[in-house]
């Protein structure tokens, strides 16, 4: 990243900044803006997280922020109602009170002398969903927004229910946020308040991951801010981005079919990172892409940003499987609108050696025939890598063979011809299952010559909801039914001498937490396909090889590294007790901001084991440590939950201890039960 310091306005900044809410509560600010706005009002551009200003973003935020205020913006950091130094609890995500809070951010920012009464807002992630949610409410004074790493789906396209099955993320993310949560505000900017404010927090905070498994089905609770319900709502401009290694790979495409409003859509090959921190590579100038953005919506300049393509896509090519990627080969191409009118889905049937492109179609697939079985050891799954990759530590899906070895399997022959997709491939199937809850987990491979097999996409269905997540049903052992698989959109080529692989699977863990039983699935191969969104390769990108610039910021705060981070990812296998364990070690290690004195660690801790195939032995715990310390203030929170089961429910066992200096002064235990619904 190319840092700059010689930018178009000086700025000014306001590290702590009260905002009052209706109801008393008062929300902490960070704002960077130009030192002429005291005499010439410019637009606001808020970004609304829980992660902590203060600290645990402050150094990402040092770069971005004082860049779009040297070009003319007042940009505004706000913890959300009970994170970091804003009063208050946060009890959940996406709730009304959260939304309702932004509302009066917005409203305040309107009215400061400094600001001209236009508004945006954008983030990353949390900051995106909120922008997106808040946008659907239509404030008065909010004009445009730019989103990354975002849905607009809450209960199957986010960390919690993908396809009706229950991924292990959410309890990842669940523990996250049960140690972000329930940290203390700084003294030195709360002052004596600081202890009260963090009690508040500690005595009202319970696992979010027990709302969520109450709430097994798409019902009120998920529908509440999922923007898909009424794209209508949305009226402002939206630039939409994300990365295909990332989780939320699908709802850039899903804003630019459905939307009624100008928009752009941007799709890299990064993990879940906003563009000009991508990882893989390329990362893009994406402040630079901003700041015309802002320029056009909220200033009125005529800029072009909105000629050229809807969607601007990086087409990956073929690469040997690996868990970590520092770039992805690959190029930009263009996309006039969407559904884009170069895409051709192409649909073939699974039979052995004729799922690939440019098969003969035509003919209605039989109906007869034995079906193909299979019933999935819980080993499958091991390699999947992370819902949503972050590309450290390594979290990409290594290379397939072995779990392909407990799967049903079908290649193409090999490719005489290059073939390029993009979009979201979908496999259905006609099949039966010996247990009245199933899933089928369904991956898209890239085969090489010498056999290594790189996952290119995937898509899990609990079949009980294969009709409605809203009203699932027990399936009939033995009976035939019909399902599809929508599978996480992607770019991606395809080389010659390739082969196209679709694998499915009745486990994946521990990516989604397996069905009670195993269960033997059965395929009926000749009436089952596969269809892909095929981009011919003749086709015009219809954009420069390099539409990008180089990623710009500005200088990173002063931090020092106290103590070195730790980072790791374990697959284990006990061929004693034939137990087998993923072990994920997020540590950040100490580090000290030089500017407040203050020290500050992290460290996530997440196993995930089994033992053999016994569908009840499967268990995850996600254990965090967060500790601040200045001199002689000393706090730390530990939290740890650990999500069980056994053929009819799920247990919850959750801890949560807060330490000054090292004695305890809070402590809290769960022990909770909640049924399985079809799960």
């Amino acid at each position: 990243m190319r840092y700059v310091t010689n930018l178009p306005y000086e700025t000014k900044e306001e590290e702590h900044v009260t905002i009052p809410m209706s109801d008393g509560v008062r929300l902490s600010a960070h704002i960077w803006r130009p030192t002429s706005s005291d005499q010439e009002p410019v637009p606001a551009v808020l970004e609304y997280i829980p992660y902590r200003k203060r600290d645990l973003t402050a150094v990402r935020d040092s770069v971005h922020h004082p860049y779009l205020a040297g070009h003319g913006y007042a940009c505004v950091r706000v913890d959300l109602r009970g994170t970091g130094d804003s009063e208050g609890v946060l009890r959940d995500e996406y709730l009304e009170r959260e939304q309702a809070d932004a509302e009066e951010v917005l409203a305040w920012l309107a009215e400061q002398p400094w600001c001209d009464g236009g508004t945006g807002m954008m983030g990353i992630s949390w900051g995106a969903f909120a922008a997106l949610q808040v946008a659907a409410r239509r404030p008065p004074s909010l004009k445009a927004i730019a989103i990354a790493s975002f849905t607009d789906d809450r209960h199957a396209d986010d960390m919690h229910y993908m396809g009706g099955a229950l991924l292990s993320d959410n309890l990842a993310e669940a523990g996250t946020m049960f140690a972000y949560g329930t940290c203390p505000p700084d003294p030195a900017v709360v002052g004596d308040r600081w202890r009260g404010m963090w009690h508040e927090r500690l005595e009202n905070t319970e696992p979010w991951v027990l709302e969520w498994l109450r709430h097994q089905r798409r019902d009120d609770y998920w529908r509440h801010a999922s923007v898909c319900e009424d794209y209508t709502s949305v009226r402002c401009p939206v630039l939409a981005s994300s990365g295909w290694a990332d989780g939320y790979s699908n709802a850039v495409t899903r804003l630019l079919g459905n939307l009624d409003v100008p928009r752009k859509g941007l799709i890299g090959p990064w993990s879940h990172k906003f563009p000009h921190l991508g990882e893989p590579g390329p990362a893009i100038g994406y402040l630079q892409e901003l700041v015309r953005w802002w320029d056009h919506w909220l200033k009125g300049v005529d800029n072009g940003v909105m000629d050229g393509p809807m969607l601007l896509a990086w087409m990956q090519d073929s690469v040997p499987p690996s868990t970590s990627y520092e770039e992805r080969p690959g190029r930009w191409v263009g996309e006039p609108d969407w559904p884009s009118p170069h895409i051709r889905p192409e649909t073939r049937p699974l039979t052995r050696h004729t799922i690939g492109p440019g098969q003969d179609a035509t003919a209605a697939p039989s109906e007869g025939g034995a079906a193909m079985t299979v019933r999935s050891p819980l080993s499958v799954g091991q390699f999947a890598g992370k819902w949503a990759s972050y590309n450290a530590p390594p979290d990409l899906p290594y290379d397939q063979r072995e779990e392909d070895g407990g799967s049903l399997v079908f290649d193409s022959e090999p490719l005489t011809e290059p073939v390029e997709i993009l979009g979201s491939p979908s496999v259905e199937l006609d099949l039966t299952v010996s247990e009245p809850v199933a899933l089928v987990a369904a991956r898209l491979s890239d085969v090489s010559p010498d056999g290594a097999a790189t996952r290119v996409s995937y898509g899990i269905l609990n079949l009980t909801r294969r009709d409605s997540t809203e009203s699932p049903e027990p399936l009939e052992p033995g009976r035939r039914y019909r399902a599809t698989i929508p599978l996480n959109g992607v770019a991606q080529a395809f080389p010659p001498g390739h082969r196209i692989r679709l694998s499915l699977s009745t486990s994946y863990w521990p990516l989604a937490w397996p069905a009670p039983k195993p269960a033997l699935l059965g395929v009926h191969e000749h009436s089952s396909t596969l269809t892909l969104p095929v981009r011919p390769v003749d086709e015009p990108d219809e954009v420069a090889s390099s539409p990008f610039g180089e990623p710009e910021g500005t200088p990173p705060l002063a931090m020092t590294q106290v103590t070195p981070p730790e980072e790791r990812w374990d697959v284990k296998r006990d061929l004693i007790d034939y137990r087998s364990e993923l072990d994920i070690v997020k540590d950040r290690g100490t580090v000290r901001f030089e500017d407040i004195g203050l020290e500050a660690g992290r460290r996530a801790h997440e196993r995930y084991t089994a033992v053999a195939d016994d569908f009840t032995s499967v268990g995850g715990e996600t254990t965090w440590t967060m500790r601040f310390r200045r001199d002689d203030w000393d706090v730390r929170v530990v939290t740890s939950t650990r999500l069980t089961c056994d053929e009819t429910d799920f247990f919850v066992d959750a801890t949560l201890d807060a330490y000054e200096a090292d004695r305890r002064v809070f402590s809290r235990t769960w022990n909770e039960k909640v049924p399985r619904d079809l799960l």
